[in-house]
């Protein structure tokens, strides 16, 4: 693809996510929260779309933005009264807001200024290539250093948790 294209791509998912993020943590109503949280996830399997990471948006579709929003708003409709709105004040919002982005900006620029980052060549960037499929399986499910396997147990626990949790919640009423 041309590289002004790639470029006018990535600018257009970047603003979307930025966007359907921000109405994510601002909406007065939950479950459009959740939509918008289903939107923000469809814009990173995006992100993999355009990286060429095929497996990964697939499992961002299917696991995350089918399966966890599901399960979310399930939890929602469970727990809360449909035409319940969040009432908080403005300014504790905004406050909280303003705090949790210095600190996403601050852990970007240490990153960013602490580690350099490996350069790939050029026919990876114009999409010739594809990551192969065992590297991934073998990354994801791997005990070794940059492997994944604690993390996905340790999250599959937390949304066990979860789930629980709104069961419990839901059978007090």
């Amino acid at each position: 693809m041309n590289p002004v294209v790639n470029l006018i791509i990535f600018i257009c998912l970047g603003i979307a996510s930025l966007l359907f993020s921000i109405l994510a943590v601002s909406s007065n109503s939950l479950l459009r929260s959740a939509t918008y949280l289903f939107l923000v996830l469809l814009c990173t399997a995006g992100f993999y779309l355009f990286l060429n990471y095929h497996f990964l948006a697939a499992v961002q579709v299917s696991v995350y933005a089918g399966g966890i929003v599901v399960l979310f708003i399930f939890a929602i409709f469970l727990t809360n009264d449909k035409s319940e709105v969040l009432i908080k004040k403005w300014w504790q919002r905004c406050t909280m807001s303003v705090l949790v982005i210095l600190g996403g900006i601050a852990t970007t620029a240490f990153a960013l200024l602490k580690h350099r980052f490996i350069y790939i060549n050029k026919s990876m960037l114009e999409g010739d290539r594809e990551i192969d499929m065992h590297l991934i399986g073998k990354a994801l499910m791997g005990t070794g250093k940059y492997q994944y396997l604690l993390p996905f147990e340790i999250l599959s626990l937390l949304l066990l948790a979860c789930i629980i949790g709104a069961i419990l919640i839901a059978r007090k009423r």
